[in-house]
């Protein structure tokens, strides 16, 4: 299903109405209502992986997991490790002209200001 040689993947996915949620430790937010990418990576098992944040009930781990049970995922992207993680969510950023809307989602082990992008369509 996914290219074994990629190491980074994209979960685009759209949230219906406005949602205020609880993230771990980070805090609550306002997540408006609209279109969002999460970047992710993993080095090893990405199917096992995807197919964990394509879930909506499970134990919460990943800043992901929180906002997962109020957007639909519309499609799951992969990419060859050439960009890492961190480039790759800058590169996406631009590409949609996106937003970052919550400091440090996703991002929390490195200096990104976010893996989390919000964009209109």
């Amino acid at each position: 299903m996914f290219n074994k040689q990629h190491t980074v993947y994209a979960i685009f996915f759209a949230i219906d109405n406005n949602a205020i949620v609880e993230i771990g430790k980070l805090g609550t937010f306002l997540f408006p209502k609209g279109n969002y990418i999460y970047v992710g990576s993993a080095k090893r098992n990405m199917q096992s992986r995807i197919q964990r944040h394509i879930q909506v009930e499970k134990r919460k781990r990943w800043h992901i997991d929180y906002i997962r049970p109020y957007g639909e995922i519309t499609h799951i992207q992969t990419y060859s490790p050439e960009l890492s993680e961190c480039a790759r969510a800058q590169q996406l950023f631009q590409q949609y002209n996106g937003q970052w809307i919550v400091k440090k989602f996703g991002s929390s082990d490195c200096r990104c200001p976010s893996h989390l992008i919000y964009y209109k369509q």
